[in-house]
């Protein structure tokens, strides 16, 4: 039989303390393969010890130190399976943790308690571009790169611009609410969200938006679609999406900015605001970013400065010309230099520091690896030059290197830390910097995630950052799930922590 019981979940190095990750599930593997196998052919239920480990991580520092492996993963291709799975796990009490390409960085998709993972990344159909209606609809697996190639072909775009969309599902960004590089003009997924069908925790399917809607406007009933968007797979499984989708731009242009004050790059960004032009991106590299590309790259020779602003527009080819001079006029009376571009190869130099800062930011020492913790605080436009000090602050008071860079034109800062990870002693800094970087997020009126989401990274925060709201949330929560089987531990405030 399947047991439900408390034991710890076993750990290698503990990086983050757990709290909320203190139970799983025992189960009799052989009755659960057993079960699984009358929903799933055999081959699409993984119960080997190496294939279920392979889903023990994602991109999480916290992923590092733990071990969170699930007890059985299963590859559902239809809706009547995940409503067959959830159905079993609703009766037995067992974990369900639903998950996409596992690019995610704050343990949101690993099962933190045991369970069954379902692996929804094979399930990549695009069922209809409804060209007519400016809508798609896609099942959850489908990358984000690869639907907008596909859209490409009538002249539509999906706009949300996740810096991973060569990895990151259609699935994973509406759990997560994901937006990315251009969310300054285009938004977040929230906003291009039409309608959902999900499957909830007890195996009843729903259709948010309307059963048979295909309309861009409707009003009717309570809004389920974005109630399940930015869930994090804690109140269902999202199995379908209708997405709106834009007519894509015909041509674009970059402007790079370099400033020798930090202070200038915000001031900046707000004169560009105030002249009335609202770019598709607008990015920011500091010293620290700049000196970490230079390292990485030394072709690309960034000018030492304090900042450098990057602004992409994009739209029809005169209104691009236009708003690209008027960009370069305003910005330069703060920048020390100020280029325009609008051919491709020029622009792609220009964008190149941008691309590749991720990947650079280790190359500040030799021994250092860069870590995804702390990575995504979200601050208010005339607070980003403070939250850019501080965080310079607090790693000098840590003695942890730190490179910052982000989605300036709306406040979403990325954070790198930089450490050697056989260092028990500079693992336990950095997880006092990052928690010192979340707590100025709040005390900055800004919010711990812009768009990487909660997990179990930052749940310990919830109740800090959204004070009673939080226990409405719990509240909602348990009314689709009492047993709380959907992907628990995650988004809301551990009971422990309250």
């Amino acid at each position: 039989m399947i047991k439900r019981s408390k034991r710890l979940m076993k750990k290698t190095r503990v990086a983050l303390t757990l709290t909320n990750c203190n139970e799983v599930i025992e189960v009799d593997s052989n009755q659960l393969i057993h079960e699984l196998k009358k929903i799933f052919p055999s081959e699409r239920v993984l119960t080997a010890n190496l294939d279920r480990k392979m889903y023990s991580y994602d991109s999480s520092f916290m992923a590092r130190f733990n071990s969170f492996v699930p007890d059985a993963v299963v590859l559902p291709r239809s809706v009547d399976e995940v409503s067959a799975v959830m159905r079993m796990a609703s009766k037995h009490g067992l974990p369900v943790v639903p998950r996409g390409a596992g690019s995610g960085e704050t343990c949101g998709c690993l099962a933190t308690r045991g369970g069954i993972v379902l692996d929804l990344s094979s399930w990549d159909t695009i069922e209809e571009v409804d060209v007519a209606n400016m809508q798609v609809i896609a099942r959850p697996g489908v990358v984000h790169f690869k639907l907008n190639e596909h859209l490409s072909r009538f002249g539509l775009f999906f706009p949300p611009d996740p810096g991973s969309t060569r990895m990151c599902t259609i699935g994973g960004m509406v759990a997560n609410n994901s937006s990315g590089l251009r969310a300054v003009k285009y938004g977040t997924t929230e906003q291009y969200v039409l309608g959902l069908e999900v499957v909830l925790p007890d195996g009843q399917v729903i259709y948010t938006g309307g059963v048979n809607c295909r309309a861009l406007k409707n009003v009717s009933g309570l809004n389920l679609t974005k109630f399940f968007v930015g869930s994090e797979g804690i109140l269902g499984v999202i199995t379908r999406v209708r997405l709106r989708v834009w007519p894509r731009p015909k041509a674009r242009g970059i402007a790079l900015a370099v400033f020798d004050d930090l202070e200038k790059a915000p001031a900046a960004v707000l004169n560009v605001y105030q002249s009335g032009i609202l770019p598709s991106g607008i990015e920011i590299l500091d010293s620290s970013a700049i000196r970490a590309i230079n390292m990485y790259q030394p072709d690309l020779n960034l000018p030492a400065a304090e900042a450098i602003l990057i602004f992409e527009v994009d739209g029809n080819p005169a209104g691009v010309e236009w708003e690209g001079q008027k960009i370069v006029e305003v910005v330069q009376k703060q920048a020390v230099s100020v280029e325009w571009a609008t051919d491709p190869g020029r622009m792609a130099d220009l964008w190149r520091g941008r691309s590749v800062v991720a990947v650079a930011a280790a190359r500040l020492r030799q021994d250092g690896s860069r870590i995804f913790a702390g990575e995504d605080i979200s601050v208010p436009l005339s607070r980003v030059t403070e939250a850019l000090r501080r965080i310079k602050e607090l790693g000098r008071y840590y003695g942890v290197e730190v490179v910052n860079y982000g989605h300036i034109g709306d406040g979403n800062i990325h954070t790198a830390p930089v450490i050697n990870l056989d260092s028990t002693d500079e693992v336990e800094r950095a997880n006092g910097l990052v928690d010192a970087i979340h707590r100025l997020a709040i005390e900055l009126c800004g919010s711990t995630t812009g768009e990487h989401g909660v997990g179990a990274v930052r749940n310990r925060y919830t109740t800090d950052e959204h004070g009673e709201a939080a226990e409405i949330m719990r509240r909602l929560k348990m009314c689709l799930d009492p047993r709380n089987i959907m992907n628990p531990g995650k988004l809301l405030t551990p009971e422990e922590d309250k």
